[in-house]
């Protein structure tokens, strides 16, 4: 499972939903919210 950094919780969580998407500078990101709060967790790069 992917991980990022939620910044409500202030800590590294798994990413729950996590899909796949491209920036507008053509880098790959994750999208997801996270498990504790529901609040939208983002990463830069591939999974």
């Amino acid at each position: 499972m992917p991980q990022a950094y939620c910044m409500k919780c202030r800590k590294k969580v798994e990413i729950k939903n996590p899909t796949q998407t491209t920036l507008k500078n053509k880098k790959p990101a994750i999208v997801g919210v996270c498990p504790n709060c529901g609040t939208k967790v983002f990463r830069i790069g591939k999974a």
